[in-house]
């Protein structure tokens, strides 16, 4: 199997080199790695990587650079995975990411960075079409608070199930996260396309993918008290 390929951006040159070495000694390849928005735009158009990995503010403005550059790519090229680094918590930067659909999409704080295994397991699942959002973003956006919503209506266990999904996990990640099997989670999976409304959506519509959504962008209210 082919490694996959990444083009890194990041300002900070310690910080850059740093992303490299832990990508590249995890058996990807980091065919570039560049300090601005502009040349990321350009080196991701023009050698096309399975992921670009880049921080949100970049120069040339040293705002959110990263994040337009990513949004601009995802509309050009949506074949190419993308994982913003923040150095600060803002869940509305990940919901501005993720724009209609969570596929290939990938949110980390910084911090997480010199933690090995999560780049490089956040690389490959957006790589494969799946998202990598940093599960304190899950929690600020499980903590906000509005009217009541569908999501309002799951069940204790369905809930953290659905949270688990949001981060990018498979069933059976889900399974060995719960210590239960992975028959469990696909009941509470379907108990959750149920109550979202989506028992009934076109396969072709990823009701995986509109389940995260509702969670998303619906998730303002706590969870139901109920057991389940």
């Amino acid at each position: 199997m082919a490694a996959l390929r990444v083009v890194v951006g990041e300002d900070n040159a310690l910080v850059r080199e740093g992303i490299v070495r832990i990508l590249e000694h995890g058996g990807v390849d980091v065919v570039d790695a560049v300090d601005n928005a502009d040349d990321l735009r350009r080196s991701a158009l023009d050698l096309k990587p399975d992921v670009v990995v880049a921080d949100i503010e970049m120069p040339p403005d040293h705002d959110d650079d990263g994040l337009r550059a990513a949004l601009e790519l995802r509309a050009a090229q949506p074949e190419i995975g993308v994982i913003l680094l923040s150095q600060f918590l803002d869940a509305d930067y990940a919901l501005e990411l993720i724009g209609t659909h969570p596929e290939g999409a990938g949110y980390l704080l910084k911090e997480k960075v010199a933690d090995t295994a999560a780049l490089l397991d956040a690389v490959r699942r957006v790589a494969a079409g799946e998202s990598a959002l940093d599960p304190d973003v899950i929690a600020q956006l499980v903590n906000r608070r509005g009217g009541p919503g569908p999501v309002a209506q799951l069940t204790r266990r369905e809930h953290e199930v659905l949270t688990l999904m949001a981060e990018g996990h498979t069933n059976a990640g889900i399974a060995e996260r719960l210590v239960v099997t992975v028959p469990a989670v696909e009941r509470h999976v379907t108990g959750i396309f149920t109550k979202l409304g989506l028992q009934r959506a076109d396969r072709t519509q990823h009701r995986r993918v509109l389940a995260v959504l509702a969670y998303l962008r619906n998730q303002r209210t706590p969870y139901a008290s109920r057991e389940g």
